[in-house]
């Protein structure tokens, strides 16, 4: 099993979040294949530092719904980072990873260091 570690002190969230999905993926090796979990694992630290251009931190929004007529929850990305750092990056990580079976599997792989 490999082992990378990503800083995500002052990167651009998605840039940050492409490079890990592309490591989740085993694209940076000889030895990728699609249909293949691949064997890295991710670590990223100083989640809480990573960056958003212009006012996105203001104004990005998460939306979540419960499937109920109405119940569309919007919740600000200042609130979201300030509570769980973490959960944003994985978040985009997850967004660019393929919607597949070997998706869940992967970011397992994703691990986060204070």
């Amino acid at each position: 099993m490999h082992q990378v570690t990503f800083d995500a002190k002052d990167k651009p969230l998605g840039r940050l979040s492409s490079e890990i999905a592309r490591a989740l993926q085993g694209k940076d090796k000889p030895s990728f294949a699609p249909h293949k979990l691949g064997d890295t694992k991710v670590t990223v630290k100083n989640a809480h530092l990573v960056k958003l251009s212009g006012a996105k931190t203001e104004q990005k929004v998460y939306y979540r719904h419960s499937g109920r007529p109405g119940h569309l929850k919007v919740t600000k990305y200042k609130d979201i980072s300030a509570k769980n750092p973490e959960w944003v990056v994985r978040h985009a990580v997850l967004g660019m990873l393929p919607k597949n079976r070997l998706r869940a599997e992967r970011i397992k792989l994703l691990f986060f260091e204070k």
